[in-house]
């Protein structure tokens, strides 16, 4: 299942976009989150047509919330980087915007820093073609991974999500609250 969990403009408190969430309903067992299932995903490859789900499923939401009149709503989907090395991300991602009628200005692609860091020149010209049509690129999880500032330049990116461990306590903990700052 894909649960959309609302992004809150701190200065406005309006709904910017949702970020696809992707639970699993397992019968018998009821609700299972992402931290008990996805890593047999990675490992096992499902992971690449689980993604290439998940974005199709996104793209035929914003359709339906465009339909019956919710508005436009920007959706960000996290990648795997197996999408990267074992799909064709720029494909699939491009049949399911066109398959749903969907702008590509209302998808954003959220990846790790180790996600980008998988065959970084690879990486670096799929999103380039896929910033190029108008898909928006972040960067998940920023300061727990690689965070070289040299190769972050290199990549074409739109925004640097502050991973939750220097997030959390920023109004209580200075070491915390100068990293956010300096990373901002």
């Amino acid at each position: 299942l894909l649960y959309y969990q609302p992004k809150v403009k701190l200065d406005t408190g309006l709904i910017g976009g949702v970020e696809a969430l992707l639970r699993w309903q397992r019968p018998g067992h009821g609700l299972v989150f992402p931290a008990e299932f996805v890593s047999v995903m990675e490992q096992t490859g499902m992971i690449v047509r689980v993604g290439e789900w998940i974005i199709d499923s996104a793209c035929r939401q914003v359709a339906a919330w465009i339909a019956d009149g919710t508005g436009a709503v920007r959706v960000a989907v996290n990648v795997s980087s197996r999408q990267f090395v074992e799909g064709d991300l720029e494909a699939s991602v491009v049949a399911a915007l066109e398959r749903h009628g969907v702008d590509a200005h209302l998808l954003e692609l959220e990846l790790t820093e180790s996600a980008l860091m998988s065959n970084a020149d690879h990486t670096i010209a799929v999103l380039g073609k896929l910033r190029a049509r108008g898909i928006r690129i972040a960067i998940d999880d920023f300061g727990t991974g690689y965070s070289s500032l040299a190769y972050l330049k290199r990549f074409p990116i739109d925004k640097l999500k502050i991973d939750i461990a220097f997030v959390r306590d920023v109004t209580v903990n200075p070491d915390d609250a100068a990293i956010a700052l300096a990373i901002i």
